[in-house]
């Protein structure tokens, strides 16, 4: 019970007795991890934390979607403050975890188990926070709450480093939280794969480097990043950009008898012939786990053809690092992250459902953001396509547009992370779970 006191205009003080309904809340994470994720796991905490008139016990669902179906619920108010803080600057998922688990179309056991969990549990807001398919997935959840007269508030909340989420225009969402890091990572990167390619060229004079973003090309295109005035023998093969094994290897040799070596950049999504590829359960390539390579299919094709230098190519697959590097992390992106998750709460608040919180850029000379919301509807399932007027006309290359669109993401100052006997502090929460109070329960795809 609270008690509320009202002062009236005569000063005298009356006692009003409300009867306050705080509700729990599960948060949970979904796909590939980011290096800013838990900032928007930590904006959402303590944006609740600061409300709990209206939100009651937070929950973490134990690796997403898949947490609720199995009742696994990591009770984050039984969390040491100081481990929610560490969030800030602890990468990846590992926190809470995350899935890749898809409510697919006729599982309607799924959705009734959800409905369950959350009336055992008093949910009363489910905060997703993934790409397209976790839109996807909070909004079917959102809309079988509705269908079952449940009052749930579910809110989407951005993430992925793909930057694959939203319109063609920009206009429901300007970035994802993720990419500038990601963009960050690749910026550095190919800084430091320029001075080792510099020093040993007379060798190795080409290195083909291969970069996440599936089949869109944000990420291999953050790479001009590292040389905005295009100084380095810098060449950048996106998925997009159409080009065959024959013509890459007749620009690069262009580049050989200029430069006397070549950095090729070329997206995972690269269309490099038959690689053996693999899907996961979202029915996206997973390139990563294909039986090759596509930088070690251009490598053997160069190495194959006659080369305009002495030596051969060589190739270097960095792999997930560049999604849970926190040490390269964006402070641009660290706090875009927290206040998206911080937005997300504020629509709850105000008892709006089906809604993903968003970012937009301003129309203004310095680069600046507002948080607003857009409807799951809108954003589920969406996939953004690399602008085809941000690639170059040469087709390995991408233009200054694209680098003034970019580059404020990437942040400038360096994090600072903590460190305890030389090694980095993350947040190590306790496993204390919700008492389970239903049935044991196999997920439908399973």
């Amino acid at each position: 019970m609270e008690y509320i006191y009202d002062i009236c205009c005569c000063h005298s003080i009356n006692l009003h007795i409300y009867q306050v309904k705080s509700r729990n809340i599960i948060i949970a994470q979904s796909g590939g991890p980011s290096p800013v994720i838990n900032n928007t796991l930590r904006g959402i905490i303590d944006t609740c934390a600061q409300d709990n008139h209206t939100f009651g016990k937070i929950y973490g669902a134990w690796h997403g979607i898949e947490g609720i179906l199995k009742e696994e619920l990591l009770d984050i108010s039984a969390q040491d403050k100081k481990e929610i803080d560490l969030l800030k600057t602890t990468p990846a998922a590992g926190s809470i975890g995350t899935c890749r688990y898809k409510l697919k179309e006729g599982h309607e056991k799924d959705l009734e188990r959800i409905i369950k969990v959350f009336k055992a549990h008093n949910i009363g807001y489910f905060f997703y926070i993934g790409g397209n398919d976790s839109q996807h997935t909070v909004m079917r959840v959102s809309e079988k709450c509705k269908a079952t007269g449940l009052d749930i508030i579910s809110v989407g909340v951005p993430k992925t480093i793909d930057n694959d989420l939203g319109d063609n225009e920009f206009k429901l969402i300007d970035h994802t939280p993720g990419y500038g890091s990601v963009a960050r990572y690749w910026s550095f990167n190919i800084q430091n794969l320029n001075e080792e390619n510099r020093g040993s060229s007379p060798a190795d004079p080409v290195m083909v480097v291969q970069v996440m973003g599936r089949k869109i090309g944000f990420i291999p295109a953050a790479t001009r990043l590292a040389d905005p005035e295009r100084e380095l023998p810098l060449q950048i093969y996106m998925a997009e950009s159409n080009v065959s094994l024959p013509e890459m290897a007749e620009n690069i040799n262009k580049y050989l008898l200029e430069y006397g070596r070549c950095l090729a950049v070329v997206s995972e999504g690269f269309n490099a012939g038959d690689l053996g590829e693999r899907k996961d359960a979202f029915g996206h390539p997973e390139f990563g786990a294909s039986r090759t390579s596509v930088q070690q299919v251009i490598v053997n094709y160069l190495n194959n053809v006659k080369l305009k230098a002495r030596g051969a190519a060589r190739g270097q697959v960095p792999g997930t690092d560049q999604r849970h590097s926190m040490v390269y992390a964006s402070d641009t992106d660290l706090d875009e992250a927290y206040m998206v998750g911080k937005k997300a709460v504020e629509i709850a608040a105000s008892g709006e459902n089906g809604w993903m919180a968003t970012l937009i850029r301003t129309c203004t000379p310095e680069y600046n953001v507002i948080y607003d919301k857009v409807p799951l509807q809108e954003v589920a399932l969406s996939e953004r396509r690399f602008p085809e007027e941000w690639i170059s006309e040469n087709r390995y290359d991408v233009t200054d547009e694209f680098v003034r669109y970019a580059k404020p993401l990437t942040g400038n100052e360096w994090v600072k992370i903590p460190l305890v006997n030389g090694i980095q502090r993350f947040t190590r929460f306790k496993p204390i779970f919700a008492e389970k109070k239903l049935e044991k329960y196999i997920p439908e795809a399973y």
